[in-house]
């Protein structure tokens, strides 16, 4: 199946001129139909860039060939404030992918601003062999978001590293080298994260390797069981469920089955290192588990001598809205939680969070990060937590994301022949799109990009993921307002009632 876009004579879009061309129409009629808010007392500056014909030239010979752009026609960004950015025409637009899901408390707040300036002036590096205020002050907030127990930090500097950190210290302490994963995950992309990971798109054609085993993905959309009692959202699938209402999820205990099959045939009884999951997928399609899957996996995991790893990279941070940290709506305490993006606003930080004995593990050796916790990383994380907390960033994304989904839930029964499901929690939501609602066959990759390209024609920024990149992701800066709740299902709805599939 081809795509389509209603507009009569463009059946296809086969050149690069035609996509200009439709490109700069829907521009001129849809920046008049649609207008997004504005800041208060907020006037973006004008600046010069270099033309997007001398970016692409330089891209394509000199950068990284791996580093795509997810538009066919994409805006050079020059400024942004809370949760808009401004390309170098002038133009407005509303980010709602937040540098995927890295933006949380907003584009160049006022108060990190005066953090980073400041810090910058004062002490922006030394080695954490010195003794400096800033990663001690860090420590103790950081660590007063977690239980009694998660009582330790290493600072890094990514989350793949974070989740490198964390392989490492489950083996150290276990003593164990197996390592369970799902199916459909990312963790990374540093070596053992991308054996950890179960995405096809993020493997190299090479050896991966050895100690690395994947399980089922409890999807209770596109998985073998589940439907329409099983997850934890404003929002369920439409697909039928056997499961009686409440906590007793069929469809979770037959997941968990497959767990145990792993546990009994593919790794040595009682040796296995740890289990890591995150909450809600990230990239793997914001995929939320059957009721009671993740408990009933730390059960397991537990019972044959593992540790249970939360990756709260994404969900971490209030973003969930309903919890600071995604394992909290799960009723469980890990042993070890990773953490990156949120944590510092988009500035390069990370960190791992364990119990004491577990830490100690690391005494086996030395080992050092040159930059993890460095003064100017710890100014900003430790305002980050003092914005999220002054600013009720959580309860934002509680409030705001709950209006986004049910509006969205609506717009999936709308357009059922493109819509196939809707899910998430506070502002981290998911929009699968399909060719056929009931085989629930992805949408057409040419499909999505056309849908992509005309959400940032109307002025919206958003993200994709899942394993066949057919989810959008929605994962805005946390100070998002009703307004621009209000909009976006808006220019939603307009995008999606002139998409036709086209055979």
């Amino acid at each position: 199946m081809k795509f389509g876009l209603n507009l009569n004579h463009h059946h296809m879009l086969t050149s690069r001129s035609v996509i200009n061309s439709v490109s700069k129409l829907a521009l001129r009629y849809f920046s008049s139909q649609f207008k997004l808010p504005e800041l208060r007392n907020f006037k973006p500056a004008t600046y010069e860039t270099w033309n997007l014909e001398k970016i692409r030239k330089v891209h394509g010979k000199h950068l990284n060939p791996c580093l795509l752009t997810i538009y066919q026609n994409p805006p050079i960004l020059v400024q942004g404030k809370m949760q808009y950015v401004w390309d170098e025409k002038g133009r407005q637009y509303l980010d709602l992918f937040g540098g995927i899901v890295t933006t949380s408390v907003g584009h160049c707040h006022d108060r990190l601003v005066k953090a980073l300036t400041d810090q910058a002036g004062k002490l922006w590096h030394t080695s954490s062999l010195y003794v400096y205020d800033e990663i001690y002050r860090f420590t103790d907030k950081l660590l007063g978001k977690f239980p009694s127990q998660l009582n330790n930090v290493f600072f890094c500097n990514s989350g793949s590293e974070a989740n490198e950190f964390a392989i490492l210290l489950a083996r150290l302490h276990t003593q164990s080298y197996e390592m369970i994963s799902l199916r459909n995950c990312y963790h990374g992309c540093s070596p053992n994260t991308m054996a950890l990971g179960g995405i096809g798109t993020w493997k190299y054609p090479i050896p991966g390797l050895p100690g690395f085993h994947h399980t089922t993905c409890p999807d209770p959309y596109q998985g073998r069981f589940g439907g329409s009692k099983c997850r934890d959202s404003l929002i369920q699938t439409t697909r039928d469920c056997d499961c009686p209402s409440g906590d007793n999820c069929q469809a979770s205990d037959k997941y968990i089955q497959d767990l145990d099959q792993v546990l009994t045939t593919v790794v040595p009884k009682g040796r296995i290192a740890g289990f890591i999951v995150e909450s809600i997928l990230g990239v793997g399609g914001f995929v939320q588990f059957p009721s009671n899957y993740i408990s009933k996996a730390y059960e397991k995991i537990k019972q044959q001598g593992g540790l249970f790893i939360s990756d709260e990279v994404q969900t971490g941070f209030g973003r969930t809205g309903t919890h600071y940290w995604g394992f909290q709506a799960h009723g469980i305490v890990p042993d070890i939680v990773t953490m990156a993006k949120g944590i510092g606003n988009g500035f390069p930080l990370a960190a791992v969070v364990t119990s004491e004995e577990i830490a100690s593990s690391m005494k086996k050796a030395l080992f050092f990060n040159t930059f993890g916790g460095n003064p100017l990383a710890c100014r900003i994380g430790s305002e980050v937590i003092d914005i999220i907390d002054d600013e009720k960033m959580q309860e934002n994304s509680s409030i705001q994301g709950k209006k986004l989904l049910i509006g969205l839930g609506k717009l999936r029964d709308k357009y059922p022949d493109v819509i196939g499901d809707v899910r998430g929690k506070g502002l981290m939501i998911g929009i699968e799109l399909v060719k056929d609602k009931e085989t629930k066959k992805p949408i057409d990759p040419k499909g999505f990009a056309s849908i992509l390209e005309q959400f940032k024609d109307n002025g919206l920024l958003i993200g994709k993921g899942g394993p066949s990149g057919s989810v959008i992701r929605i994962t805005p800066p946390m100070c998002l307002s009703a307004a621009d709740v209000d909009v976006t299902l808006q220019i939603a709805d307009h995008i999606f009632s002139t998409y036709r599939h086209v055979d």
